[in-house]
């Protein structure tokens, strides 16, 4: 069975999200290298962009605003474009006419120059300002963003919001607000995060004639349906218990069972093959009524923890676990086994290893792959950062802690997103406020748990379990009211899901279509 809630987002293949800064030197390097003009690939982002505009708003006058740059340029061929489509279009100009001369053609556009008034249009073109601009919009630019702002029409931006820093999601004084905003080639990675996430609306990306891209190019990349179906670890037909995955899960101090009973059970749905908990002697009743899968261990038996250890494929420790001296000591007792087991280390765990009860971060990542899983506060006590400094650079700060400690960083927020130490970070594509509730951590981290036992790397583990998780919240339907237990059922759903998701963009250069953050 599967669900009847559209798949979103839709992305085609692999969809990068480059910062502002390597998109910028990706234009140039097309230009440079691949011989293709910058007069073609605003004539291709032009043209795209009125396609999509006809298609979502087919009736009416549109307000085009120019900018001076390349951004204004490409609004200057939208508005040429729809004109010769039969759409009137006015041009609002705070400054100097785009560079570029020749774009219209010799079509006849209405210029405003001077005022803001858009009166009776269907929708507002903001093409403002581009990725490779930097410091504040000027005085002129920043009266037009306020005017588009409180103009009550639709906005629809040209590759990113005038305004937003395409580097790091924040604002660079005025900022515009959108209803839609299309992207050239690849989403661009302010426009993924925080500030920067709300401020682009809809976001749709679109293929205007870059050559390939590559890690080399690019830092960050969304995990989409289409990349989380093709991730799904598989099982041959001749599997059995012992060859799909065996996690240990250390969590629960007395009191805690329903932590560790969450994630046993979101580990089991995992397609885990079998699971050992460690956790207090007190809650042996529990979670052996309610999770009877599981082989259950007490804390206080080192031995049977140590060949437990022995006999796993990975191991995940913190939900529930509370911190302690004793707790300390039975992290000690697991982190000096032999062997590489890889694990995933959150909630408690984390804290002790900032606590000095037990392994250090960079003690435990000195014999295994390490994933750690932050919420923004745990990511402030491990990193020594404050959070206003993550907040103005999600993924540089992260990616720098990840390169000190040699993990893998799942950083929670809007959006999560898994930063390995080496290679191309994933941004999570599923995450929305209905996930903001008590037990949701622990659900992710035996899912977690439960992929890597299977043999993923971290960074694929991290980003696919946000993905699965995030997907059979979706599928629900219970929204604000959402429990992590209404999760584990729907997780089997997401398992039989194939394509790329869905969009209702009928055009064959769409390659990325997400909708507004909720």
């Amino acid at each position: 069975m599967t669900s009847s809630v559209p798949l979103r987002p839709f992305g085609k293949g692999l969809v990068w999200a480059p910062t502002g800064s390597e998109a910028s030197a990706f234009d140039k390097m097309t230009i440079a290298e691949m011989g293709i003009s910058e007069r073609s690939l605003m004539e291709c982002a032009g043209r795209s962009a009125a396609h999509i505009l006809q298609e979502m708003f087919p009736r009416g006058d549109v307000a085009v605003v120019l900018g001076s740059g390349n951004n204004g340029g490409d609004g200057l061929v939208l508005a040429r474009t729809l004109q010769a489509w039969g759409r009137k279009t006015r041009l609002f100009i705070p400054g100097k006419f785009p560079r570029m001369s020749g774009l219209d053609h010799g079509w006849h556009l209405q210029i405003d120059e001077t005022e803001f008034s858009f009166g009776n249009v269907s929708v507002i073109v903001d093409a403002i300002l581009g990725t490779g601009v930097k410091g504040k919009p000027r005085q002129k630019q920043a009266e037009a963003i306020r005017a588009i702002n409180h103009s009550g029409c639709p906005v629809f931006s040209l590759d990113i919001p005038s305004g937003l820093d395409g580097d790091t999601g924040r604002s660079r004084g005025a900022v515009v607000s959108a209803d839609v905003t299309v992207a050239f080639g690849w989403p661009k990675l302010g426009s993924l995060l925080k500030e920067g996430r709300t401020k682009s609306g809809r976001l749709i990306a679109t293929e205007i004639g870059f050559p390939p891209a590559s890690q080399a190019n690019f830092s960050a990349a969304i995990a989409t349906p289409h990349w989380a179906m093709r991730t799904r670890p598989t099982r041959r037909d001749d599997s059995h218990k012992n060859t799909v995955g065996s996690l240990l899960l250390v969590a629960g101090q007395a009191g805690m069972a329903g932590a560790a009973v969450l994630s046993a059970k979101a580990a089991l749905r995992g397609g885990l093959g079998q699971i050992r908990i460690v956790s207090d002697s007190s809650n042996r009743g529990i979670i052996q009524s309610t999770v009877p899968e599981a082989i259950f261990l007490a804390s206080d038996y080192p031995e049977q923890i140590t060949n437990a250890v022995d006999k796993s494929d990975a191991i995940a420790i913190g939900p529930g676990l509370g911190c302690s001296a004793e707790n300390g000591r039975l992290l000690d007792l697991i982190c000096g086994c032999p062997g590489d087991i890889p694990l995933v280390l959150d909630a408690d765990g984390l804290n002790m290893a900032t606590k000095g009860m037990g392994p250090t971060i960079e003690e435990w990542t000195s014999k295994r792959e390490v994933l750690l899983t932050p919420h923004l506060g745990e990511m402030v006590r491990i990193s020594g950062v404050t959070s206003h400094d993550i907040d103005s650079d999600r993924l540089g700060v992260t990616k720098s802690f990840a390169e000190a400690t040699g993990a893998t960083v799942l950083l929670k927020g809007l959006p999560s997103m898994v930063v390995p130490p080496k290679g191309t970070a994933l941004l999570d594509s599923m995450g929305s406020s209905d996930l903001a509730a008590a037990g949701m951590g622990d659900l992710l981290t035996g899912f977690a748990g439960a992929l890597l036992a299977q043999g993923l790397k971290p960074v694929c583990t991290g980003a696919l379990s946000l993905y699965m998780v995030g997907r059979a919240a979706a599928n629900t339907g219970l929204g604000p009211s959402l429990i992590p237990t209404d999760i584990l059922p729907k997780l089997a759903e997401v398992w039989q899901e194939e394509g790329s998701g869905e969009t209702d963009l009928d055009l064959p250069f769409v390659v990325f279509d997400q909708d507004v953050p909720r």
